[in-house]
């Protein structure tokens, strides 16, 4: 894969993350495909940028959402006009300083590029809860943290 390619890809995905730290709905939804998918850290599943917007309004009106804190793990081509990034992610709940480990998350985008341009096909968060092995949790909290320190 070219890095230029990796680039878009990491590009597309940190506008989406930024779009939910600002907490903007219309933000988070135009990155998607028309007919795209979001699946949400509770495994709410909603389809199209409208369905999307709708969602995640009354979220932001009603909900003092965390900020997320995210490293890129990895991003792979899944053919020319199609990639798939996993990152880590970590929130930073409203009046506090350090990230809740309890609802760190891997996060998944699927990429598609048409007519020129790369927008979300799926975006999927997973709790990251590690049943029965915490040092797990530790470990990625830690690198999360490292990302707070720069």
């Amino acid at each position: 894969m070219r890095i230029s390619f990796q680039g878009e890809i990491k590009s597309l995905y940190q506008t989406l993350i930024q779009a939910w730290n600002k907490r903007d709905a219309a933000g988070m939804a135009e990155q998607f495909a028309e007919q795209g998918v979001q699946i949400g850290f509770d495994g709410s599943k909603v389809i199209g940028r409208e369905e999307i917007l709708s969602h995640l309004e009354p979220i932001f009106e009603n909900h003092p959402t965390a900020p997320y804190i995210t490293k890129v793990k990895d991003i792979r081509a899944l053919g020319t006009d199609a990639a798939i990034l996993h990152a880590i992610a970590g929130m930073i709940p409203p009046g506090k300083t350090e990230i809740e480990p309890s609802v760190n998350t891997h996060q998944t985008l699927v990429a598609v590029k048409k007519d020129n341009t790369w927008q979300v096909e799926l975006f999927q968060n997973t709790p990251a809860q590690f049943h029965g092995r915490p040092e797990l949790v530790e470990q990625m909290t830690e690198e999360l943290n490292e990302l707070m320190e720069k």
